[in-house]
């Protein structure tokens, strides 16, 4: 699927000064954002779980 949309001239040029930093396209830069954006909730909430799973495991052991 292509996406297209419109950057502001300031947004525009942080693009490039940092795919430049970086050393790849900033079209690949900009999916690489999008794609930790998108990962971003979905890991944090799994993180959340495991967190309040593994602090209450002895709690859960003696109700089973």
């Amino acid at each position: 699927m292509k996406l297209s949309f419109d950057l502001t001239e300031s947004q525009n040029q942080k693009l490039d000064a940092a795919a430049n930093r970086l050393g790849i396209p900033r079209e690949e830069l900009a999916k690489a954002a999008l794609d930790e954006l998108l990962a971003r909730p979905e890991a944090e909430f799994d993180a959340s779980v495991e967190y309040v799973l593994s602090k209450n495991e002895e709690l859960y052991r003696r109700l089973s």
